[in-house]
């Protein structure tokens, strides 16, 4: 799972849930894997993102990768950030482990780097 999926996961259709975001991650293997940069593409998503979010998964991990738990001004003329942005969003991965819900502690399992969040028909509101 990519923390660019990451920042987009609730788990509020927990019965219960109210908000169920952001998903903390319990990692057992993350694999960091080369993607073509697209400098165009990162500048356009930052805005999309919850940047705290964001941060706080890759520091839980061990993968900030020097990024800065700010947004930067004028991030996209700044290759450098872009390409840190890039690595964390698109080039780590969470191959095995745990999303857990921060109000009920309900744990989704990420198998082979997919993150498996069907709830069963009694979890469901």
């Amino acid at each position: 799972m990519k923390l660019i999926t990451h920042n987009m996961l609730t788990s509020k259709c927990l019965k219960g849930v109210i908000t169920g975001y952001p998903l903390a991650i319990n990692a057992t293997v993350v694999k960091v894997s080369e993607v073509d940069f697209n400098p165009e593409f990162i500048s356009r998503i930052i805005p999309k993102l919850d940047w705290e979010v964001l941060w706080k998964a890759a520091d839980s991990i061990g993968h900030n990768e020097g990024l800065p738990q700010t947004i930067e001004p004028k991030f996209e003329d700044n290759e450098e950030f872009l390409r840190k942005v890039h690595k964390v969003l698109l080039e780590v991965e969470v191959e095995e482990g745990y999303l857990i819900c921060p109000e009920s502690g309900r744990q989704f399992p990420i198998s082979k780097g997919i993150p498996n969040m069907l709830l069963t028909e009694a979890e469901v509101q």
